[in-house]
């Protein structure tokens, strides 16, 4: 796989380094060389017939501007230095951002791709030609196959995802919104079935809201055939916000937690976890939907704006 690395105005002495380091015929020939084989110094050295002092210089700029590395291998005369590779592609963007105008990264979660779950009976997953394993049995929720799922349900617990943190270093979130239709979970399905559904982003409480019902009465737009009338059929298309004046649910205040409180940006992945908390008040489980169950054609949708 090609290893890239992203440049833009914004990472000055990063830029110059990489400039620097491009800047030398010699340079260029190394990397020529490195891309067949790691070398070490004398070797660089003689095949461009340079003094091993020159190579040794421009192997310097190459590790600083991260170009190539540097690995300590036993020798006959001691330890020595192999030279390898570290780039393969260097993309360079000339482009000056604008700071009074925001960027949004966006990702939409398969509602299968939970990294960790907790379920309760009544409980089960299907995605368009019916049930993943068996109903009730938690062990399915760890089968491959949950990937493709289109509707999960359970009588309690959580699902928790991991999104990938796409907002470039240095950079400061202002708002995340997260949307995903969802109710409650009754057996078979029940209208006024009210459960109490949390949502936690990097551990911590975002806002909880009353589902009132698992909504049956009529099929959902977007179900396949396969899918029998009498179970749940479709949701609520809701949305979390949280933003720099506190955490909000289909806009209405929930908490006052902001986003810096989130530290969205102290690691790689977002972490959002969907569930019922141990002493909600109404344990009524959650039903979670798909793109292609339901009513709304969407997975778990994250955006996250940033300047």
């Amino acid at each position: 796989m090609a290893k890239i690395v992203e440049l833009n105005m914004e990472n000055e002495e990063e830029l110059c380094e990489v400039a620097k380091a491009l800047s030398s015929p010699a340079r260029i020939e190394i990397l020529k060389l490195l891309y067949h084989e790691g070398l070490i110094i004398n070797e660089i050295a003689k095949k461009l017939n340079i003094p091993a002092s020159s190579a040794a210089l421009h192997v310097k700029v190459l590790e600083k501007a991260n170009l190539i590395r540097l690995e300590e291998q036993p020798g006959t005369r001691g330890s020595m230095k192999l030279c390898n590779r570290k780039r393969d592609i260097v993309n360079i963007s000339l482009i000056a951002r604008n700071n009074n105008i925001n960027e949004t990264a966006s990702v939409e979660m398969p509602i299968g791709a939970f990294s960790e779950c907790k379920v309760i009976p009544t409980c089960g997953l299907a995605d368009e030609e019916g049930i993943i394993g068996m109903e009730d049995t938690e062990y399915c929720f760890y089968l491959p196959e949950r990937i493709h799922a289109q509707i999960i349900w359970s009588s309690g617990g959580y699902l928790e995802y991991r999104f990938p943190n796409l907002v470039p270093k240095g950079r400061s979130p202002k708002k995340l919104i997260l949307s995903m239709e969802i109710c409650s979970e009754a057996p078979s399905y029940r209208e006024d079935w009210k459960s109490d559904i949390t949502i936690w982003i990097n551990g911590m409480e975002c806002g909880t809201f009353t589902s009132p019902g698992d909504f049956g009465a009529r099929r959902g737009r977007l179900n396949p055939i396969t899918w029998e009338s009498g179970n749940t059929q479709h949701g609520l298309l809701m949305t979390w916000e949280i933003n720099q004046e506190g955490s909000y649910i289909n806009e209405k205040k929930a908490e006052d937690r902001t986003i810096n409180e989130f530290e969205i940006m102290s690691k790689s992945s977002v972490t959002v976890r969907i569930g019922n908390k141990p002493d909600a008040k109404y344990m009524g489980g959650f039903n979670l939907f798909g793109k292609k169950y339901g009513d709304y054609a969407q997975d778990i949708i994250m955006n996250v704006e940033y300047c």
